[in-house]
């Protein structure tokens, strides 16, 4: 009887030693076997859309390369801020992601905050940087027929129109606060004109109607403007980046077409997760995101549609997010947009 206590004791205190082993190790293995479900990366915007279009070629490629199940959700609205919400709400667990832009990151805090106005989120605060995925320049397009019927054929040409016609020329944009709204606000600023906005819910509406001339102009991201511009569907006067575009190195700036030094509006997209995302998931996040950007398949897919890709580390991209902010906050006063 002795010798069967003694056995028993012995055999509780090997199970209860095994018990808290597995315990321990237990969070470390499920870590490590990340990602094993499927992977919400939140688009704010339309399918079609520059922002879509910058997503899927990763989506394929950490599908085919990493047999990562990355799911895009688009969810448009509000600028984006629909769909930063989403993700800025989550649990930082690594399995939702959101393609963030100049806009949820540089240009709505200070647009929507301005005059007492509320954000949904803190772009700082509320998000885990991961990557900066790629930049590209807006595009100045009109409708062919306005352009044709007002003689329209450069920059300066639509200057002096838009100034002969205060109010008379449609500006659409894909959301309030993004790239594309605020490259117009900025160059009505600088060119002292006035037209008026029409924000849609992403690029495809807002283009579907330019060609369908219910508007006049747009300043759209170029990934979703370039095969329209290359059937002819659209008329091109300028980039608002700094430099030419090599898609379209015939293309002038809006800078040196209009000898406005300083216009420069060019866009931007990251991915970023919750606030408070673990290190390790973080970091493997990180690796793999670049890995694929800098893949032949995905920057042949970017400088395709006029992107140049990127991919950075996490530090690299929250400041960059930092700038962004302090850059358009300047932006913003100075132009004096508003939500329409």
């Amino acid at each position: 009887m002795a010798i069967h206590s003694k056995l028993i004791v012995r055999l509780s205190a090997a199970l209860t030693c095994t018990s808290a082993l597995l315990a321990f190790s237990f969070p470390a293995y499920a870590q490590s076997t990340y990602p094993n479900k499927p992977i919400r990366f939140v688009v704010p915007f339309p399918a079609g859309g520059a922002t879509d279009n910058v997503a899927r070629p990763l989506q394929n490629e950490l599908l085919t390369t990493n047999k990562w199940n990355v799911i895009i959700d688009n969810k448009p609205g509000a600028g984006g801020n629909i769909g930063g919400e989403i993700v800025a709400k989550s649990a930082p667990d690594g399995y939702t992601w959101l393609m963030a832009s100049v806009g949820t990151h540089g240009i709505n805090q200070p647009l929507y905050t301005q005059g007492g106005g509320k954000m949904p989120f803190d772009p700082i605060k509320d998000f885990t940087p991961i990557t900066l995925v790629a930049e590209l320049p807006n595009v100045l397009v009109l409708n062919p027929e306005f352009a044709a019927k007002n003689n329209i054929n450069s920059v300066n040409d639509l200057i002096a129109y838009a100034k002969k016609h205060p109010g008379k020329v449609n500006m659409a944009s894909s959301g309030n606060g993004t790239s594309i709204h605020m490259a117009g606000e900025l160059f009505k600023s600088m060119t002292k004109t006035y037209m008026v906005h029409l924000p849609y819910k992403g690029s495809p509406p807002a283009v579907t109607d330019l060609m369908a001339g219910n508007v006049d102009i747009m300043f759209d991201n170029l990934p979703s403007s370039i095969n329209y511009i290359r059937a002819g569907r659209l008329k091109a006067l300028a980039v608002t980046s700094a430099k030419r575009s090599p898609a379209f190195p015939d293309l002038p700036t809006i800078a040196e077409a209009a000898n406005l030094p300083g216009y420069e509006a060019t866009s931007w997209f990251g991915i970023v997760g919750p606030a408070n995302m673990p290190a390790d998931i973080l970091n493997k996040d990180s690796t793999e995101l670049m890995a694929a950007i800098n893949s032949p398949s995905v920057r042949e897919k970017y400088l395709a549609m006029g992107a140049q890709p990127v991919g950075n580390t996490p530090a690299q991209f929250a400041n960059f997010i930092k700038g962004e902010i302090a850059k358009w906050t300047r932006v913003v006063k100075d132009s004096g947009a508003k939500v329409d």
